[in-house]
């Protein structure tokens, strides 16, 4: 009598054991999951508890997506590997710029929609996608993933500094009101029928007087110290502690600020402790035709960075997927992204750091990231959970904030490290004028102001400018050779982002 040999990508471990890997996986992944809904919803300037319902919900449709991608949903859903789904950082930069367009809830309505079409659409262009590999090789997946994390260190450094540049100064409004009253007697002057009315200038530039909560050096002291207690830890641990430094860096800086007085917890006291997202808990979304492509063009990058991450995984593993389990894969971050956007969050991925610990730590079994997506699942039902994340001051996140963001550049620049540039020059030429265009709306934010409002969201986001022009040189300049050998090892050295 023989017994079929079961692959271990398919193991079903001991419960026990499954727990400890899953939380494992789970912690890993945290510090990136929570700080997407951290940027866009003080983008669009939420409330604290709104802010909190976005964690919550995050967390859950993480949970929710990892089961249908590493469980599997009928045959046309899920890899069936072991992955972790977590927010993409690639669609930070569009869906800033469409809550700086339109704030509150009406920008978030506007967002969920954008997430939903542009989901529906990776659902249906996902067998196409699965082929499109050769379009997206090392030097431009490299390149895309550098600018994330150069478009990301300006929210780290924000945080770091206690909110965004702008808060910099105040309107010195007393002075204001005196040079009012200089030009008072031009503004009372009757104007003669038909007569065009006089142009009447302030005296001067508008009063501006330094904010003090902004870059107070005590704050900085505190982002300073988060900082050097992670490159403490990546330096003197290795394994489980050094993977899990940025979040052990963020409980460390929030004991800190809690010591002297600049981390409260009104706001989790107030929290339930059980509650289900509900979906629509913002409204109905809205449908705007730009911003669901703008959307769509950051999934195919989404999806092109996955297929690389799926081919490395089914390296790591040993278990040979085929085009039939490429598309279910990509099809789930499509069905994730819907999920998302349903349930009040963002587009999906599958996460590369997650991919890294399965190569650390050897074991392969895809019900290790089912066990966490189920906790997952369950913090997401956990409001004092988000409540606590919401309430950690910007400053101790802008120490952590640094590493992750930088640490994300540095993955592009290692990926663009593996390109040769000796034999072909014309990838330098690719690398140069792709980061160029990716820097336009960093250095002129207001680049776009003669220009029809709609295509603001689209034109304002330096990653899909980067993604658009790196692709548009590559196949200028080299074509579309497959090389599917280059794209995995591509992926492997992704891990860290």
């Amino acid at each position: 009598m023989t017994t079929t040999a079961v692959h271990p990508v398919d193991e079903r471990l001991p419960t026990p054991r499954l727990a400890a890997l899953g939380l494992q996986h789970v912690l890993v992944m945290y510090a990136g999951a929570v700080a997407v809904p951290l940027i866009v919803g003080r983008a669009l300037k939420l409330s604290p508890e709104q802010v909190a319902m976005l964690i919550s919900a995050d967390l859950f449709a993480c949970g929710l997506v990892t089961l249908i991608q590493s469980l599997g949903f009928t045959k046309y859903f899920g890899i069936k590997l072991p992955v972790m789904m977590g927010v993409t950082f690639a669609a930070v930069g569009p869906m800033v710029a469409m809550a700086n367009a339109q704030s509150g809830v009406e920008g978030a309505r506007a967002i969920f929609g954008a997430i939903i079409g542009a989901g529906v659409v990776s659902v249906l262009i996902a067998p196409l996608m699965s082929r499109m590999l050769r379009f997206f090789p090392p030097v431009v997946t490299g390149t895309i993933i550098a600018i994330i994390g150069i478009s990301l260190m300006r929210v780290g450094v924000g945080w770091a500094m206690g909110g965004p540049a702008f808060l910099a100064q105040n309107v010195d409004v007393p002075k204001l009101v005196e040079m009012t009253k200089l030009i008072e007697p031009a503004l009372a002057a009757p104007v003669a029928t038909g007569a065009a009315a006089p142009v009447v200038r302030l005296p001067g530039p508008i009063p501006m007087t330094d904010n003090p909560a902004y870059a107070a050096l005590d704050n900085m002291a505190v982002a300073a110290a988060v900082l050097i207690f992670i490159l403490l830890l990546v330096k003197y641990t290795k394994g489980f502690l050094a993977n899990i430094s940025v979040l052990l860096g963020i409980v460390a800086g929030c004991i800190v600020a809690a010591a002297l007085g600049k981390m409260h917890f009104d706001k989790v006291d107030k929290a339930h402790w059980f509650d289900v997202v509900t979906p629509f808990a913002f409204g109905m979304p809205t449908f705007d035709p730009v911003m669901v492509l703008t959307m769509t063009l950051v999934m195919i990058v989404v999806m092109i960075e996955s297929t690389g991450m799926f081919l490395a995984l089914s390296d790591i593993t040993g278990k040979k997927i085929g085009q039939k389990e490429l598309a279910a894969g990509l099809r789930t971050d499509g069905l994730g992204t819907v999920i998302g956007g349903v349930f009040n969050t963002f587009p999906y991925t599958s996460f590369s750091q997650n991919v890294g610990l399965v190569g650390v730590t050897g074991v392969r079994s895809r019900y290790v990231c089912v066990a966490g997506g189920i906790i997952m699942l369950v913090l997401g039902m956990l409001p004092k959970m988000a409540a606590f994340v919401e309430s950690i001051p910007v400053f101790v996140l802008g120490g952590a904030g640094l590493v992750m963001f930088g640490m994300v550049a540095a993955t592009g620049i290692r990926i663009l490290s593996t390109v040769d540039y000796k034999h072909n020059r014309n990838n330098l030429y690719i690398v140069a004028l792709s980061i160029g265009f990716g820097l336009i709306p960093l250095v002129a934010p207001r680049w776009t102001q003669h220009m029809a409002h709609s295509l603001h969201p689209l034109l304002e986001s330096g990653i899909l400018l980067t993604a658009v022009a790196a692709v548009a040189l590559n196949i200028f300049f080299n074509g579309a050779r497959a090389d599917e050998g280059a794209a995995i090892e591509a992926a492997k050295a992704a891990e860290a982002h």
